[in-house]
């Protein structure tokens, strides 16, 4: 879609030595020494324990479906016959559900005591034994006993013994740092104490607290809670969750403090993590699901990340697919208006520009050239209007067309961009009023808890282009945070389908 800033290139800058952003409210806060210290601590990279653990599920169900495949061939059997091979697949489905629903995918389980593996064994050999009665109740079998029995065998005894060095490793990669979820608690004293000691008496606890911040005085806030340093205000939270990867805030405020917990979410909500609410000494009992649970301690669930684990893999892999057949497809158009905007006036074909990209970090975005480059604004303060002199004429209908933003596609293969998301805003833009969008809409970075896309929600209804009016910005803001609230694969798909019908409306588009 067609944007109304453009601006010279910049460089892309390191993710952990960001330049300030002049237009974000916490442009000013600076991180003191101690939490300085701890962003380099946490420089090393790590594996969500939730999707190591689905990962390792995946694996054993293709092990043990394989195995299946291999016993029933070493046993002569027809390669031809379809009926054993969709049973051991119904088989090796189920027998994965019923593992699962005992539990024997949780990361307690899977890094407990090899005592536990009759699980297992009686999952796995309920499965087998269910294909074995569903093959038998045929006239005419397919299959004999032996390669049934060989698979049930063979089957557990691999995954059993793959389990117990997966168990070993899994601790070995806990005591490393490698797995794990990384958390800071929000709210110091004595409720903050209680919650760190309740986390350290979990046996499954895979939690990393990494600090504390809270804006109370060292008087009602000590500076040193069980072992871990208070290391900044709110507002410097924001600016540490920004340069590190966290995964969960948890708040150790008592439900009856009501307006400071509504003031501290209002703050910490643009950021893209779960935010979790302490319930260990909360006196009021909500419904169960309102509950996630490390061990036996309850946390309220207050906000959660809109893309987490599996659904980060399925978007990304979406999004590669989907950028490949793209640009294959209008790589001739592409190359068309390379030409014609190298023909049309000097300068480079591909312009380059900052913008607010996920967890409002700032990425370096590709288009087609299509303002004068002598009157291209270097900060992208002036947005293009009806009739902009700066514009070319190859521009004045690429930017129509949205032809103009084509090369984004390469963006997303490099990974700062999707294929469908919030558009993403230059860093400097401003409305035709001049005001900063942080100043019209109140949680403007908020729109940034997901990677920003090539298209959108907003898009597709019809909010692109210049912001003349503060009424634009806020719809568009409204579209963004029902799309980051409600994605789907399926809502990515009928955007993106959607699309070439919504450019046929170019009334905004200039």
């Amino acid at each position: 879609m067609s944007d109304p800033n453009e601006s010279l290139p910049f460089s892309k800058p390191a993710a952990r030595h960001l330049p300030k952003r002049p237009d974000d409210p916490n442009e000013n806060v600076q991180l003191n020494a101690q939490a300085l210290q701890t962003l380099t601590h946490l420089d090393n990279e790590f594996i969500s324990p939730r999707m190591l653990c689905g990962l390792w599920r995946l694996g054993e169900g293709t092990v043990f479906f394989l195995i299946g495949i291999v016993c029933w061939l070493l046993e002569g059997q027809t390669p031809k016959a379809i009926l054993p091979i969709a049973a051991m697949l119904v088989g090796t489905l189920i027998g994965i559900g019923i593992l699962n629903a005992a539990h024997t995918y949780d990361l307690s389980f899977l890094r407990g005591s090899q005592l536990k593996l009759w699980r297992v064994a009686v999952g796995l050999g309920l499965a087998a034994g269910l294909v074995a009665l569903f093959l038998y109740g045929f006239d005419r079998p397919t299959l004999s006993g032996l390669p049934l029995l060989s698979w049930a065998i063979i089957g557990l005894a691999v995954i059993c013994l793959a389990r117990l060095i997966f168990a070993s490793r899994l601790r070995h990669w806990a005591r490393n740092g490698l797995m794990e979820r990384r958390a800071v608690i929000v709210g110091g004293g004595k409720n903050a104490e209680t919650l760190i000691r309740g986390l350290e008496m979990q046996p499954g606890n895979d939690i990393r607290i990494c600090g504390i911040f809270d804006d109370r005085d060292n008087r009602r806030s000590p500076p040193l809670v069980a072992g871990y340093p208070k290391l900044g205000t709110i507002a410097e939270l924001v600016e540490f969750a920004r340069r590190t990867r966290i995964d969960m805030l948890i708040v150790t405020l008592p439900l009856s403090a009501e307006t400071r917990l509504l003031s501290l979410l209002k703050q910490l909500w643009v950021l893209p993590l779960d935010i979790r609410l302490a319930a260990h000494s909360a006196e009021l009992k909500f419904r169960p699901r309102t509950y996630s649970y490390v061990g036996s301690l309850p946390l309220i669930d207050v906000i959660d990340r809109p893309l987490a684990d599996w659904d980060t893999i399925a978007k990304r892999a979406f999004d590669i697919m989907a950028a490949s057949l793209a640009i294959v497809l209008l790589s001739p158009i592409m190359l068309i208006t390379a030409i014609a905007v190298k023909l049309d006036s000097p300068g480079p074909i591909i312009f380059r520009q900052k913008r607010h990209g996920f967890n409002n970090q700032e990425v370096e975005i590709f288009k087609f050239r299509s303002l004068h480059h002598a009157m291209s604004d270097p900060e992208a303060r002036q947005i293009v209007t009806r009739n902009d002199k700066r514009v070319t004429r190859v521009g004045a209908f690429i930017r129509k067309t949205s032809i103009d933003e084509l090369p984004q596609l390469f963006n997303v293969l490099r990974g700062d961009l999707s294929i469908v998301g919030p558009r993403p805003h230059a860093v400097h833009a401003r409305s035709s009023r001049d005001e900063t969008f942080t100043e019209i809409v109140d949680g403007y970075f908020g729109r940034h808890k997901v990677k920003p896309g090539i298209t959108g929600w907003a898009q597709i209804h019809g909010w692109r282009g210049e912001i003349d009016d503060p009424t634009k910005l806020v719809k568009r803001f409204e579209y963004d945070l029902f799309y980051i609230e409600n994605w789907s694969l399926a809502l990515d798909l009928y955007i993106l389908l959607m699309t070439p019908i919504s450019l046929l409306r170019t009334d905004s588009a200039y």
